[in-house]
Protein backbone atom coordinates (compact mmCIF):
# COMPACT_ATOMS: atom_id res chain seq x y z
CA UNK A 1 0.00 0.00 0.00
CA UNK A 2 1.69 3.49 -0.83
CA UNK A 3 0.17 7.39 -0.16
CA UNK A 4 0.57 9.97 -2.25
CA UNK A 5 0.57 13.61 -2.66
CA UNK A 6 0.09 15.15 -5.37
CA UNK A 7 1.85 18.41 -4.28
CA UNK A 8 5.15 15.94 -3.94
CA UNK A 9 5.50 14.64 -7.32
CA UNK A 10 7.67 16.08 -9.68
CA UNK A 11 6.27 17.39 -12.76
CA UNK A 12 7.18 16.22 -15.68
CA UNK A 13 7.65 18.82 -19.12
CA UNK A 14 6.64 16.77 -21.89
CA UNK A 15 6.75 19.97 -24.21
CA UNK A 16 6.06 23.44 -24.32
CA UNK A 17 2.11 22.96 -23.56
CA UNK A 18 1.51 20.06 -21.88
CA UNK A 19 3.24 18.44 -18.59
CA UNK A 20 2.35 15.59 -16.38
CA UNK A 21 2.53 13.53 -12.52
CA UNK A 22 3.05 10.21 -12.78
CA UNK A 23 1.30 7.41 -10.01
CA UNK A 24 2.32 4.23 -11.16
CA UNK A 25 0.97 1.01 -9.37
CA UNK A 26 1.72 -2.64 -10.56
CA UNK A 27 -1.67 -2.33 -13.10
CA UNK A 28 -2.57 0.84 -13.15
CA UNK A 29 -1.65 4.41 -13.79
CA UNK A 30 -3.12 7.33 -12.97
CA UNK A 31 -1.59 10.37 -14.69
CA UNK A 32 -2.50 14.51 -13.91
CA UNK A 33 -2.22 15.74 -17.48
CA UNK A 34 -1.60 19.60 -17.91
CA UNK A 35 -2.32 21.24 -20.70
CA UNK A 36 -2.23 24.81 -22.42
CA UNK A 37 -4.98 26.11 -24.36
CA UNK A 38 -3.87 25.10 -28.28
CA UNK A 39 -2.46 22.26 -26.65
CA UNK A 40 -2.17 19.12 -29.17
CA UNK A 41 -1.99 15.15 -28.79
CA UNK A 42 -0.99 13.50 -31.93
CA UNK A 43 -2.96 10.82 -33.17
CA UNK A 44 -2.25 7.39 -31.75
CA UNK A 45 -3.75 4.87 -29.60
CA UNK A 46 -2.24 1.78 -27.23
CA UNK A 47 -3.14 -1.24 -25.53
CA UNK A 48 -4.39 0.39 -22.50
CA UNK A 49 -8.09 1.23 -21.46
CA UNK A 50 -8.12 4.56 -21.15
CA UNK A 51 -10.19 7.26 -18.89
CA UNK A 52 -9.99 10.74 -18.92
CA UNK A 53 -11.62 12.93 -16.26
CA UNK A 54 -11.33 17.12 -16.69
CA UNK A 55 -11.08 18.77 -13.66
CA UNK A 56 -10.92 21.70 -14.97
CA UNK A 57 -10.70 23.38 -19.33
CA UNK A 58 -12.12 21.96 -22.38
CA UNK A 59 -10.82 19.24 -24.77
CA UNK A 60 -11.76 17.81 -28.17
CA UNK A 61 -11.14 14.48 -28.61
CA UNK A 62 -11.21 12.84 -32.53
CA UNK A 63 -12.34 9.96 -32.52
CA UNK A 64 -13.09 7.21 -34.59
CA UNK A 65 -17.15 8.19 -34.37
CA UNK A 66 -16.23 12.01 -34.88
CA UNK A 67 -15.12 14.28 -32.41
CA UNK A 68 -15.78 14.43 -28.48
CA UNK A 69 -15.84 17.99 -26.21
CA UNK A 70 -14.85 16.73 -23.02
CA UNK A 71 -15.43 19.45 -20.47
CA UNK A 72 -15.57 19.73 -16.44
CA UNK A 73 -17.13 16.79 -14.39
CA UNK A 74 -16.85 14.48 -17.48
CA UNK A 75 -14.96 11.50 -17.92
CA UNK A 76 -14.29 9.53 -21.38
CA UNK A 77 -13.46 6.08 -21.34
CA UNK A 78 -11.06 5.13 -24.64
CA UNK A 79 -11.31 1.21 -24.66
CA UNK A 80 -8.12 -0.24 -25.74
CA UNK A 81 -6.53 0.02 -29.29
CA UNK A 82 -8.97 2.62 -30.27
CA UNK A 83 -6.89 5.58 -32.33
CA UNK A 84 -7.26 8.92 -30.75
CA UNK A 85 -5.96 12.35 -30.98
CA UNK A 86 -6.66 15.34 -29.00
CA UNK A 87 -6.80 19.34 -28.24
CA UNK A 88 -7.42 22.24 -25.51
CA UNK A 89 -9.45 24.29 -26.22
CA UNK A 90 -8.84 25.77 -22.92
CA UNK A 91 -5.87 25.51 -20.71
CA UNK A 92 -6.78 21.80 -18.89
CA UNK A 93 -6.26 19.90 -16.07
CA UNK A 94 -7.32 16.33 -16.36
CA UNK A 95 -6.66 12.76 -14.53
CA UNK A 96 -5.69 9.92 -16.99
CA UNK A 97 -6.38 6.59 -16.00
CA UNK A 98 -4.37 3.95 -17.69
CA UNK A 99 -4.67 -0.32 -17.46
CA UNK A 100 -2.28 -1.61 -17.55
CA UNK A 101 0.55 0.49 -17.26
CA UNK A 102 1.81 2.51 -20.35
CA UNK A 103 5.33 1.60 -20.32
CA UNK A 104 5.82 3.81 -23.26
CA UNK A 105 5.53 6.87 -20.58
CA UNK A 106 7.66 5.48 -18.05
CA UNK A 107 10.70 4.75 -20.80
CA UNK A 108 10.46 7.44 -22.76
CA UNK A 109 9.03 5.82 -26.16
CA UNK A 110 5.79 8.19 -26.03
CA UNK A 111 7.22 9.97 -29.12
CA UNK A 112 3.64 10.83 -30.60
CA UNK A 113 3.26 13.15 -27.16
CA UNK A 114 6.03 14.82 -27.62
CA UNK A 115 5.41 16.42 -31.01
CA UNK A 116 4.91 19.78 -31.43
Amino acid sequence: MSLYNWDEIPEERVKAKLSRKLIVGKRVMLAQIFLKKGCVVATHKHTSEQMTFVLDGLLELKLPNGPVRVGRGQVLVIPSNIEHSAVALEDTLDLDIFSPVREDWLTGQDHYLRKG
